[in-house]
């Protein structure tokens, strides 16, 4: 009966009919397809928002399911990346997304699984598709039969895979977009700029146009011999070599090391003449051939001691090979030199295997953790294998024999090899202030590794974001490691990395259907011996994320960026990693027509400033301002949980949990912090108001006081005026109003007149008729003249303070001036009045 159709996303599992045991010891979910609603949806490619500029859909699968998480979903494959996405939630499945640069290999598989009914001895296949990354992942995709969706999209991955031409990545189409890259050689020049002292000057592409950039110190020079790069094609335009040494003698020295790279100084210490420098192999052969060139240029790395001017500096020459590997490539032409050619020196074999045995390493590590993690390829947890419910099946020797493939693979030795290697470099350098030259065979891979690890212990700038930008291109990508070839892409001639890919297997495996090593079967081996892919950078990055969890306060960057970054330089989405050298990239056009990495990850940055995942919330620039020096106890490394555990065990992979919850403190107090400044600022701007109110009422303060003032000094002189017109022998009551009322009142006589006086400005001569029993002159002159004969003149003169003495009234709206204006209109009744009285005698006379 069929099994009724689940409300969540389609499931293996929840339609499996059963379960049965395969030759091994594992098992697996019968898959029946049938039973599945084929997806008839198509979804428009110009809808699809998760694509990326300039991605477009190349070919896709319905009805796929991703076997690791047992989900179902559709399965695309574009021009970057393969892409699946959920059926259910139609969100991209991260397991199940992979950028197509990082894909290893990947394979056709099919696994015959009996019918568990009685009645039948018909047998079905599944038919599935494993992809093996370079980022520790192995996924497997399940399809439906007779669909040839499988055969659509492995084709499609057999063409995206193998470029044929390196400008048909997606790196080219993409273009620069926003993050443009500014010419890695001006960056490289401020770097040498920097080493030598000069940090205060720029360069520019002007400067490297006209050769002006060939400054120098008391010790070392930049050196344009190699600018057309005839002299080295692997090396970058400008060299940092001792200053004693001409460019005539470089060349020479250039005809005894491998590829011609001749040793060249990748960090110097200004203050002490410390050295760290680099190169290939001697090319002393079987005969032990000698170089007077070489010699000299490498004996000019020992500068005199500052402070014993008759002894010179130690010289240590490490050889990263094994001894038998530098006496094996001297019947070659190659070799190691002898410290008997070379005055004070001492000659140190590091013993670090090389990129052949690196990148088995890293398949049998990948297999492990494929093998026991939680998120297998084949579908079963690592509690169920072995058919127990315990971990290893509750055998301690089932769980031994794990833990002992664990290092088997011998990825961790490798590292803890390349990490001693370094730590020791860095000691001499910085203990002993030697100078140490450094190299492997080719001088590009392992001697990339260890001078690159050696600068970031001494020197704290290198551990900062800008400072491991400059330490990644001038260590590894303008001195030349082959990228191309170790990440597996297509260089300027065209040759890739040959996949591995087997057309199909049939039959039964050892311990599950889906389990095939991704590094230990017959094709692969003879796959990887044609080519050059080897996860050298890879395991650079590793030794850096040790070294994070050794020093966790010496870095500003944390592990999430360790990650990322590295994710970017797999997924070749940018340009900065593609090609084999400077020369290589410059010929492509690669900083002109692609985008760049460092700008990605900081524009990153730049959305969430300090509290990014990015920045490392323990960093602290004065606990470690100089060298570290790690000793050999500290050099155990460990799983990097947050790279090689987050595909087979996702949940494990989170070690950084702790902190992810101090970041989130980190951002609540940040938050806090702000909330705090608005606070503080809306304080300020309400003082400041406060501050201007209180100026205001000192303002209004004394103008009120002034006012106060003047009424007080107009209450004086209305007084003083009062007592002038009282000397008159009147009294005048005045009152406000528009037209100025008085009231005078004659001292001699009983009678009262009220007069309304209108404001004028005249001089007049009231006399009263002789005959009248009361006779009263009154003379009013203009309100800025008064006689100081007159009684209203003294009055003035003794109690104005404005009024001088043969001068005029110097207030002319004061109230004596109102008073002489109001005694125009007193003198004008008073005429009327006469007038009055000689009519009134007349007709009494008729």
């Amino acid at each position: 009966m069929a099994a009724s159709r689940p409300s969540r996303s389609v499931s293996a599992r929840d339609i499996s009919i059963g379960c049965e045991r395969l030759d091994g010891a594992g098992s697996w979910d019968t898959l029946e397809w049938t039973k599945i609603e084929p997806v008839t949806r198509s979804v428009s490619h110009a809808n699809f928002e998760f694509l990326l500029e300039a991605e477009r859909v190349l070919d896709e699968g319905h009805g796929v399911v991703l076997v690791n998480t047992d989900e179902a979903g559709t399965l695309f494959v574009t021009n970057f990346r393969l892409l699946f996405l959920s059926d259910g939630t139609r969100n991209i499945v991260p397991l199940g997304t992979i950028p197509l640069a990082t894909i290893e290999k990947f394979n056709k598989m099919v696994v015959k699984i009996q019918s568990t009914s009685r009645n039948t001895n018909k047998s079905s296949s599944r038919r599935l598709l494993q992809i093996i990354g370079k980022d520790m992942r192995i996924i497997v995709f399940c399809f439906r039969p007779r669909t040839k969706q499988r055969r659509a999209i492995f084709d499609a991955l057999s063409r995206c895979t193998k470029p044929e031409r390196i400008w048909d990545l997606y790196a080219f189409t993409c273009g620069p977009s926003k993050f443009c890259n500014l010419s890695p050689k001006v960056r490289l020049l401020n770097e040498y700029f920097r080493l030598l002292g000069k940090g205060f000057h720029h360069a520019s592409m002007r400067m490297i146009e006209d050769g002006s950039f060939t400054m120098s110190n008391d010790s070392w020079r930049i050196s344009d011999i190699n600018f057309d790069y005839s002299l080295c094609q692997s090396y970058p335009f400008a060299l940092l070599v001792p200053k004693s040494v001409s460019d005539d003698e470089i060349i020479q020295a250039s005809n005894f090391r491998a590829r011609s790279r001749v040793p060249a100084v990748s960090w110097c210490n200004p203050e002490t003449g410390a050295v760290l420098a680099r190169s290939s192999q001697p090319l002393v052969g079987i005969m032990n051939t000698r170089s007077t060139a070489d010699e000299k240029l490498v004996a000019a790395l020992c500068a005199q001691l500052s402070d014993e001017k008759d002894s010179r500096r130690k010289l240590y020459i490490a050889d990263a090979r094994p001894r038998k590997n530098a006496l094996a490539n001297g019947a070659m032409g190659g070799g190691s030199e002898s410290s008997s050619n070379y005055f004070q020196s001492e000659i140190v074999f590091f013993g670090i295997d090389n990129i052949h045995a690196m990148r088995e390493s890293f398949a049998r590590f990948r297999d492990y953790l494929d093998t026991h993690g939680a998120a297998s390829s084949d579908g079963m947890s690592s509690f169920l294998r072995h058919g127990g419910w315990t971990w290893g099946g509750g055998n301690l020797s089932s769980m031994s024999a794990s833990v002992s493939t664990l290092g088997d693979s011998g990825w961790l030795i490798h590292v803890q090899s390349v990490l001693a290697g370094s730590a020791w470099i860095a000691a001499r350098v910085a203990l002993e202030s030697a100078a140490v030259l450094v190299h492997c065979s080719d001088g590009w891979d392992r001697t990339s590794q260890l001078v690159s690890l050696a600068n970031l212990m001494l020197d704290p700038y290198y551990r900062t974001f800008t400072g491991f930008q400059a330490l990644v291109e001038k260590d590894w990508l303008a001195f030349g490691h082959p990228f191309s070839d170790r990440v597996g892409m297509p260089s300027i001639s065209g040759s890739s990395f040959e996949l591995s890919r087997n057309a199909s297997s049939t039959g039964s495996f050892s311990s599950s259907p889906l389990r095939q090593s991704s590094g230990s079967s017959q094709a692969s081996n003879s796959s990887h011996a044609q080519n050059n892919y080897s996860p050298i950078f890879l395991q650079w990055v590793d030794c850096v994320s040790q070294l994070l969890r050794i020093y966790p306060f010496a870095f500003e960057f944390s592990s999430n960026f360790l990650v990322d970054f590295l994710d970017c330089v797999l997924s070749c989405r940018f340009g900065n990693f593609l090609c084999n050298s400077e020369k290589e990239r410059q010929i492509c056009g690669v900083d002109e027509s692609c985008g760049c990495l460092w700008a990605y990850l900081a524009d990153m940055r730049s959305s969430e400033g300090r509290s990014h995942a990015h920045y490392n919330l323990f960093y602290d620039t004065l606990k470690h301002n100089g060298p570290l020096l790690p000793p050999a106890a500290a050099l155990a490394p460990t799983l990097w949980p947050q790279f090689h555990l987050r595909w087979a065990c996702p949940f494990e992979s989170q070690a950084g949990e702790l902190e992810a919850e101090c970041r989130n403190m980190a951002i609540k107090f940040s938050e806090l912090q702000k909330a705090k400044e608005v606070a503080e600022m809306k304080a300020k701007e309400y003082l400041a108001a406060m501050e201007i109110l209180n100026v205001d009422l000192q303002n209004e303060k004394q103008v009120s006081s002034s006012a106060i003032n003047l009424a007080k000094r107009a209450s004086k002189e209305n007084a003083a005026i009062q007592r002038a017109v009282q000397s008159l022998g009147c009294r005048v009551n005045f009152t406000n109003s528009s037209d100025s009322t008085v009231d005078v009142e004659s001292s001699l006589m009983e009678t009262s007149q009220r007069f309304s006086l209108p404001r004028r400005e005249s001089e007049y001569t009231m006399e009263h008729n002789d005959r009248s029993d009361l006779s009263v002159s009154i003379t009013v002159v203009a309100d800025d003249v008064v006689p100081s004969s007159s009684p209203l003149g003294q009055v003035c003169e003794t109690l104005c303070p404005l009024r001088t003495q043969g001068r005029g009234c110097q207030w002319p709206d004061a109230a004596c001036a109102q008073l002489g204006s109001q005694f125009v209109g007193l003198k004008a009744n008073f005429d009327a009045f006469d007038r009055l009285s000689i009519y009134d005698r007349y007709f009494k006379s008729e």
